[in-house]
């Protein structure tokens, strides 16, 4: 598998830590993009707008859901106002096509 560095697409070693080219540190896994901002299906609790921002932003659903209370009670009304709106905002996750490539996703 080649490795590059992502910064200046110079092609390095497998075993480098550092480009050779520019210096920056080479990680082991490349950046993840993250994912749309969609309400998922699965795993959603009443509309899915907290899972949904956790997996857009890489963040813990739990911790997610725990600040979306604490600031439903703290926030004088207007944390309840962005769910509302996440919920009305925010597009469902598509559902999968029977037989779509790759299976079992």
């Amino acid at each position: 598998m080649a490795v590059f560095c992502y910064r200046c697409g110079t092609a390095l070693p497998v075993s480098a830590r550092f480009c050779s080219n520019c210096g920056t540190v080479v990680s082991v896994t490349p950046p993840i993009a993250g994912r749309p901002l969609v309400r998922p299906h699965v795993g959603r609790q009443i509309a899915g707008v907290c899972l949904g921002l956790a997996q857009a932003n890489a963040w813990d659903v739990a911790l997610v859901r725990v600040l979306t209370v604490v600031g439903f009670f703290f926030s004088g009304g207007l944390v309840a106002v962005a769910y509302l709106a996440g919920w009305i905002g925010i597009p469902e996750e598509p559902y999968p096509m029977p037989g779509a490539y790759p299976p079992n996703v």
